[in-house]
């Protein structure tokens, strides 16, 4: 039988998505699950964008430039001008999701072997776009006793080989909810410049930071101009997680014109998805205002909700709709499969992200799980109550 690649076999699962079978056979008993463990929201996605769609007059279904549509890209530099990040259309390249626009960078900046430095826990996907580009990422633990918040710099600066080409962060965080100062994005600027370094930041959260904190873009940071590398993504701004819609910003202009070539590689991003992404630049503030004051209302539930849990331990996010619990159990995988396959409180359970696959460190988030709370205020009392039971329950069994 023809062998499969190493690269293959050295790809890790999606901690978020490997229990969907579990799931599936719980439902297919009758069983309801709370989804906490993805983060798709129930929020709507505005309604010019769908009416885009749904009113196009296309007749032929075409390609569109490899870089996206010209007025899309055109729309979206108008977008960051207004939020203070002076970019061109020429700057931005539309991607298949932020999932691609990282694997574009990825791919621009770095040959086999070379080395990213990210702290962790972090997006889980990082592992596997790494792994797809031969790169071996150099994690740096923050923690959850001072909320995940950036590690020193030193420890950044222990880590930096000849084969580091970049630091990489999440901002605001996925898994954690963690959003950074404008000092401590300054201090990575300045250790990118320091070490001639790209740092590629992940903002696809950045509309969401909550009671009057500030997102602050390394795009925002003038003196690393060469150096910046920006990703972002419609999925979690507009509601629009399956349009698959992102982009890479770079004033780098040969990082663009290397990321074109990968761009120009798998021909264009995909049509409507666009047409919807640039109606949705519409979208009036009064959504985002809403949006956030919903997610401030269903993060402090959660959060006051499992401190009261006992033995749970929990870091409040500042900014994107994840947190990261500490669990009283040793294997957070064993008990989130427990939860789908064993357990129920009056024919429901609660499906969570074991936290270990947002960690490169071995053995590292084996008793932490990531919560989003993207779920109405009713489903996510009730969660809590299943969480209470079940950690009362398994602990007794075990």
């Amino acid at each position: 039988m023809p062998k499969i690649s190493s690269k293959g076999q050295q790809m890790p699962q999606s901690p978020i998505r490997k229990l969907v079978p579990f799931a599936e056979a719980a439902v297919a008993k009758g069983k309801k699950i709370y989804q906490l463990n993805i983060g798709q929201p129930d929020i709507k996605t505005p309604s010019c964008a769908l009416e885009a769609v749904k009113n196009n007059a296309i007749e032929v279904l075409s390609y569109s430039h490899s870089a996206g549509f010209e007025s899309y890209r055109e729309k979206l530099a108008h977008y960051y001008t207004k939020t203070g990040l002076p970019v061109e259309k020429e700057e931005i390249i539309i991607t298949t999701g932020g999932s691609e626009a990282l694997l574009f960078a990825m791919g621009t900046i770095t040959d086999p072997g070379d080395e990213v430095i990210i702290p962790e826990p972090f997006y889980a996907n990082y592992n596997g776009f790494a792994t797809a580009s031969g790169v071996t990422i150099k994690p740096i633990e923050s923690t959850i006793e001072n909320n995940f918040a950036l590690p020193p710099i030193e420890e950044f600066e222990k880590l930096i080989t000849e084969k580091t080409r970049a630091i990489l962060i999440c901002n605001p965080g996925n898994p954690t909810g963690y959003l950074y100062t404008r000092e401590e994005v300054k201090k990575l600027a300045d250790l990118a410049l320091k070490h001639d370094l790209f740092l590629i930041a992940d903002e696809v959260y950045r509309e969401f930071a909550y009671e009057g904190a500030e997102h602050h873009s390394v795009l925002s940071i003038p003196e690393i101009t060469e150096n910046a590398i920006m990703i972002d993504s419609v999925s979690k701004r507009y509601s629009m997680c399956g349009a698959r819609i992102g982009c890479i910003v770079s004033k780098n202009k040969e990082v663009m014109a290397t990321a074109m070539k990968f761009a120009q590689a798998r021909l264009s991003p995909p049509t409507f998805a666009q047409i919807a992404s640039e109606a949705a630049l519409d979208t009036p503030q009064s959504y985002f205002d809403e949006v956030i004051e919903q997610y401030t209302l269903r993060r402090n539930i959660l959060v006051e909700g499992l401190q009261k849990i006992e033995g749970v331990k929990v870091a409040k996010p500042k900014g994107a709709f994840y947190c990261i619990a500490q669990l009283p159990v040793d294997n957070a995988d064993d008990f989130a499969r427990w939860l789908l396959e064993t357990y129920e409180d009056n024919g429901e359970t609660i499906m969570v992200a074991p936290a270990a696959g947002f960690y490169s460190s071995p053995n590292t988030g084996l008793n932490q799980v990531r919560i989003a709370y993207v779920l109405k205020k009713e489903d996510l009392e009730r969660s809590l109550e299943i969480l209470e039971k079940a950690l009362k329950e398994y602990n007794r069994q075990n």
